[in-house]
């Protein structure tokens, strides 16, 4: 079994829902990975993540949309504003999209659908730089029966580097 962690930072984008599949894709190997999991986990509370359209940029406009109807900034029942008119809608969305997706691994790359791509749900107006853990596992193509042991012998295969979405460590 194999185990990689990796840290990545988005860089700030406004209000709306951006496609980052290619971005986030980047920041972990999945090499060497035959059958497994990744997990893209954001860790944030006023921004989601999901999977959806990757081809037509209006399917992301009208989600912005409808988003921006159901989850109003300032709405007058909304008590909590401790960091704006932005803030409990914010946090509204990401409870209702949702901080992470698992995804199945195939030969050393996502199993996504032709039209599928991960979306980066920024709700916040200033919302700056967003922080991402990806953690893989999964079985190599040559394991056999899984020991639960590295290459070594002596105990679980890890991986772990960081990095930005610009290939820069991240402290």
């Amino acid at each position: 079994m194999i185990w990689r962690q990796a840290a990545l930072r988005l860089r700030e984008r406004p209000r709306g829902c951006h496609l980052v599949t290619d971005e986030v894709l980047a920041g972990i190997d999945l090499g060497g990975i035959a059958t497994g999991m990744l997990q893209v986990f954001l860790q944030h509370t006023s921004a989601a993540l999901t999977l959806n359209e990757n081809a037509d940029p209006d399917v992301r406009r009208d989600a912005e949309g409808w988003l921006t109807r159901t989850c109003p900034d300032a709405a007058p029942y909304f008590r909590h504003r401790d960091e704006g008119d932005d803030d409990m809608s914010a946090h509204l969305v990401a409870s209702l999209l949702g901080p992470s997706l698992l995804l199945p691994v195939r030969d050393g790359r996502p199993a996504l659908g032709t039209w599928q791509g991960i979306w980066l749900v920024e709700w916040r107006h200033h919302g700056g730089a967003r922080a991402l853990v990806l953690t893989a596992w999964g079985q190599c193509p040559s394991a056999g029966l899984d020991t639960g042991r590295g290459a070594s012998g002596a105990g679980p295969s890890h991986q772990l580097r960081s990095s930005d979405s610009t290939g820069s460590r991240v402290r």
